[in-house]
């Protein structure tokens, strides 16, 4: 992912997969749900790093960092697993991750 919108997104999923309202996370994460609200749904010009720990914190998810353009699509990566699993090829290196 790589805007604001996108983020908010993939919190407002991870939030939902867990069956928990909006207001409930806000107040757990000590923001104000309007603020949490208008992130999830992209309408948020900006969304602090101490609000979005506070977010992530409390739906026990953490924020990765990836090199860009070496994820690749679906069939890149599903035709990089199957070459690796050749006998004597070598795996090509994936997009580093810092946790």
């Amino acid at each position: 992912m790589q805007t604001l919108p996108e983020l908010g997104l993939a919190v407002a999923q991870r939030r939902k997969s867990l069956g928990l309202k909006q207001a409930d996370v806000a107040a757990l994460a000590g923001v104000a749900a309007e603020s949490l609200s208008r992130f999830e749904r992209g309408r948020s010009a900006e969304f602090g790093t101490r609000k979005l720990l506070a977010v992530l914190a409390v739906l026990d998810a953490e924020l990765s960092v990836s090199a860009t353009g070496r994820a690749g699509n679906l069939d890149s990566l599903r035709q990089e697993r199957s070459a690796a699993s050749l006998p004597g090829s070598a795996a090509k290196p994936g997009a580093g991750s810092v946790v």
